[in-house]
């Protein structure tokens, strides 16, 4: 990876920190291993920036020739019956590709490219109003932890690299997009039910004061949820971080970890906060 090359390594794309483009393609060379694992080969949306994360940025989900010769198609079919030829990655040279062409966030589907009509991982993006406290986000998360453990699944953890957590649960593949969402509509609406002054489940900003939004949407073909390890294109360069469920309580926010912790971290990384995840080989829970 040292011999890639990025054109006008110098342009900086965070102001904060001072990070430049060929910081951003060091930084993703550099947690390669533990990227990749959760990124490859799926189906995927980027988030490009062309004028830096502080600029106008827009997201990417349809293949280029322009991407790189590392940047694979997947051809896919639209909601509007439509053929399309889709994004994905395969190497840490493909993902570089995209950096050149100004990519700082990537966004897997919940499925692969072999079979995007059937989804391997659900995913919980907890997103608390303004003024709910870091503690109370740390516990949602493990309502859902053990929500999912009562339907007889194992979850993992990640901050969003914004003010929140994303809980994640892999199953076998089999259910279809519908039975994975209308399954983890149930989750979120036994939230509500137990916690209806911490919890909602709907997508309205204007009933969101003091409460957190369980987004539970994201689990629908075509929608997509940042990996681990990607940069957010905000300020501080945050990163979405893959944390063990006993690290979330020692955290202050969802954007804890900066390019340079998260460089540092990915070196002092003895086994992935995510073990067994890749691995697993348990089943979608039933309807709660």
């Amino acid at each position: 990876m040292a011999s890639f090359k990025v054109t006008h390594p110098e342009r900086v794309v965070y102001a904060e920190g001072n990070i430049t483009k060929q910081d951003v393609a060091d930084y993703y060379a550099a947690v390669a291993r533990w990227l990749l694992p959760e990124l490859a080969n799926r189906p995927l949306s980027v988030v490009r920036c062309p004028h830096g994360a502080e600029g106008q940025c827009f997201f990417q989900k349809h293949h280029a020739d322009t991407l790189g010769a590392h940047v694979p198609a997947v051809k896919l079919t639209e909601k509007d019956g439509d053929p399309a030829e889709y994004i994905y990655v395969d190497s840490i040279e493909g993902v570089l590709e995209l950096v050149q062409m100004n990519t700082l966030e990537f966004h897997p589907w919940g499925a692969r490219v072999d079979d995007p009509d059937k989804p391997d991982r659900l995913i919980f993006d907890l997103d608390p109003a303004e003024g709910v406290e870091w503690k109370t986000v740390a516990a949602a998360a493990r309502d859902i932890r053990d929500v999912l453990l009562g339907a007889g699944m194992e979850s993992f953890v990640r901050t969003s690299g914004g003010k929140g957590l994303h809980v994640v649960a892999p199953f076998q593949r089999g259910p279809s997009w519908g039975e994975v969402k209308t399954f983890c509509e149930s989750v979120a609406d036994a939230l509500v039910t137990k916690r209806p002054a911490r919890y909602i489940a709907e997508a309205s900003k204007a009933k969101r004061e003091g409460l957190i939004f369980i987004d539970w949407l994201r689990n629908t073909r075509g929608a997509t949820s940042v990996t681990g390890w990607s940069l957010r294109a905000r300020a501080g360069a945050p990163v979405a971080m893959p944390v063990r469920w006993e690290e979330i309580g020692r955290l202050k926010t969802g954007g804890a970890f900066g390019l340079k912790r998260a460089l540092k971290r990915a070196r002092d990384l003895r086994e992935d906060p995510w073990e067994g995840m890749a691995v697993s080989r348990q089943v979608l829970g039933e309807l709660l």
